[in-house]
């Protein structure tokens, strides 16, 4: 039986993915007029438009690639004992889905870019309508067609689930606001997501007599993100340790340092996404033409994991290959371990 959204009720993330889960394109189209205001009845490509600084598009994307190239890993194979080989082999992901933010164009190379150096097969972008067009420009830049302007946890939700204009994909990476972050992690028990991207954050640690305009700038651009968007300050006062330990415990998005105490840390921090280091490293050059990703942990999932990689689009599958006289001396190691579990058939298969 069909249904249609009321935009009367009070509704949740849950509902919206599950509502796309089971009714696939249009419940997608639903959401997409209820919260963005599309009059479609169905999900719609992007369409490319209007002028971009192409020559910057190009020259960022050329960074990204050459950064992302040289982070490949190399294959393993390793006799571990004799007749007992292992291989340890990377490929990469045939399916990921990237989310842009609205009009971000930057993260779609961010994205899009290492996808593309990993070697996925199928790459689709899901952005809000309004500067889809933009991004949908890029895109084609990019050598990529299949961008949907379709944004929200109803974008999130039919990459997962798939639907019949939008196929499932394998892995979802990109960042986004709160609705799009609790998506994510909602998913995640069924597809893989790269981590919980969400509102910016900045740890400017400076020493005393550093240049305030320079602090400020830093502040004001990552205040630039949006209202949610945090800023922390770190005094490096007489106590440089403890001044570390307020940089790991703040375990920032991006942590800039200003000044030369400020900046012997940069060897010595853990729990960052990305150290910005010296006056001459602002963290917009990061998200927009270093070359290193700018998709990175926030909330203090520094701690844990790191940034976007090469990695990301990648996974590995190990290899193992056992001679008949390799076997025979990995036998009593798996039948003790075996008998001590009580797994008899596990004991019975390495006499053959």
């Amino acid at each position: 039986m069909s249904k249609t959204v009321s935009p009367d009720r009070r509704v949740s993330v849950e509902d919206i993915v599950r509502d796309v889960r089971e009714r696939g394109d249009a419940a997608v189209a639903e959401w997409s007029r209820l919260l963005d205001g599309t009059s479609a009845t169905r999900p719609e490509r992007a369409v490319p438009y209007g002028d971009l600084p192409v020559a910057a598009i190009l020259a960022a994307a050329t960074s990204i690639r050459a950064w992302h190239e040289a982070q490949r890993p190399r294959d393993l194979v390793v006799e571990v004992s004799p007749g007992v080989t292992l291989e340890r082999r990377w490929s990469a992901l045939r399916a990921v889905g990237v989310y842009v933010p609205r009009g971000l164009v930057s993260s779609l190379l961010m994205t899009v870019v290492p996808a593309q150096v990993a070697g996925v097969d199928r790459i689709v972008v899901c952005t809000p309508p309004e500067g889809s067009a933009a991004v949908a420009a890029a895109a084609a830049l990019l050598g990529l067609d299949e961008v949907w302007a379709v944004g929200g946890a109803q974008a999130i939700a039919a990459m997962a689930y798939g639907t019949d204009s939008i196929a499932a994909v394998d892995k979802i990476v990109g960042p986004g606001g709160g609705a799009v972050n609790s998506a994510k992690l909602l998913v995640s028990r069924d597809v893989a997501i790269d981590l919980p991207a969400g509102p910016s954050e900045v740890v400017v640690v400076a020493d005393e007599g550093v240049d305030e305009a320079l602090i400020a700038q830093e502040v004001a651009a990552q205040m630039e993100h949006g209202p949610d968007s945090r800023a922390f300050v770190v005094r490096v006062g007489d106590d440089l340790e403890a001044a570390l330990a307020q940089v790991e415990d703040h375990a920032g998005e991006h942590v800039a340092l200003l000044g030369p105490r400020a900046e012997s840390l940069a060897d010595r921090i853990r729990n960052a996404g990305a150290v910005f280091v010296g006056p001459y490293a602002p963290v917009p050059a990061g998200d927009y033409a270093t070359g290193a990703n700018h998709v990175l942990p926030t909330g203090g999932w520094a701690r844990s994991t790191g940034g976007l990689g090469l990695e990301s689009f990648l996974k590995t599958v190990t290899v193992q290959r056992v001679t008949r006289e390799g076997l025979a001396r990995l036998a009593p190691t798996v039948e003790a371990l075996a008998d001590l579990e009580g797994m008899p058939y596990h004991k019975a298969t390495v006499r053959r």
